[in-house]
């Protein structure tokens, strides 16, 4: 079910916390254990947004063409624990804000309430995202490492509408069962080309969050990596319509214990 925004999943967060338990006692392989702490920061643009609420009597509006989204600062971290040369688990999290305003040159009907037409409109959307992984490495050699794994994942995301006296807000806590995968290359003493992501895609919906970079390598415990983050889906449910593009210019240490 999708991501970047979705609703009406019947799982619970209680699942989310049950695979990362289960993940927690595979990862209580004692054999050269080691900790890693990834830290990622940048820029991050809108490509499309595209929403109706509800799906049907909703109007669809792009927070990204009918209104102006500008850039915004972005954060995201976290932490892996590696058992060996094949186990690893990991926590992430990852707020998400972004700002958009304009007119639209028709009437907006956004979760039952009409904004006018050229009635200058603020929206927020919101995408905070949770994760517990797991991940086995297939292939472990001195300069690949590939990994496949699950994730689960917990989306609180919300979208806020506002013009003159009206305000109108969408709220969605859920669930998103994920796929997770890891390719690490060294080419050289230094560098390393790195393609990592969470992927599924369903009738209702899609996600996709993948980042490719490069990896330089300071001192024994400390890299700097950089490069390209997509995040892309959504939803097509009931209670909403939503298709999201963004892109991410991301730069940050990793560390390594």
């Amino acid at each position: 079910r999708g991501a970047p925004y979705a609703a009406g999943e019947g799982a619970t967060m209680k699942k989310a916390f049950s695979l990362w338990a289960a993940a927690s006692c595979l990862a209580a392989v004692p054999a050269a254990a080691s900790w890693l702490a990834d830290v990622e920061a940048g820029a991050v643009f809108s490509g499309y947004n595209d929403v109706r609420v509800p799906n049907e009597g909703g109007t669809e509006i792009s927070l990204s063409r009918d209104l102006e989204t500008d850039p915004r600062f972005f954060y995201r971290f976290r932490i892996w624990y590696r058992a060996g040369d094949r186990h690893a688990v990991s926590l992430f999290a990852a707020p998400l804000r972004l700002d958009a305003s304009g007119t639209v040159g028709k009437a907006v009907v956004f979760d039952n309430v009409e904004f006018p037409a050229d009635v200058p409109l603020a929206a927020t959307y919101r995408f905070d995202s949770y994760r517990a992984t797991y991940r086995y490495n297939l292939v472990r050699r001195e300069r690949v490492t590939f990994g496949i794994g699950f994730t689960a994942k917990v989306r609180d995301a919300g979208i806020t509408l506002r013009g003159r006296d009206l305000k109108a807000e969408t709220t969605n806590t859920g669930f998103v069962p994920l796929v997770n995968f890891g390719l690490r290359w060294r080419f050289g003493d230094a560098w390393a080309f790195l393609l990592d992501g969470d992927a599924l895609a369903a009738s209702q919906g899609r996600a996709e969050d993948v980042f490719v970079g490069v990896d330089y390598r300071i001192s024994k415990i400390v890299s700097l990596k950089a490069g390209y983050r997509m995040l892309e889906g959504g939803a097509d449910v009931p209670q909403v319509y939503n298709f999201t593009m963004l892109h991410f210019l991301a730069l940050g240490p990793v560390f390594e214990f």
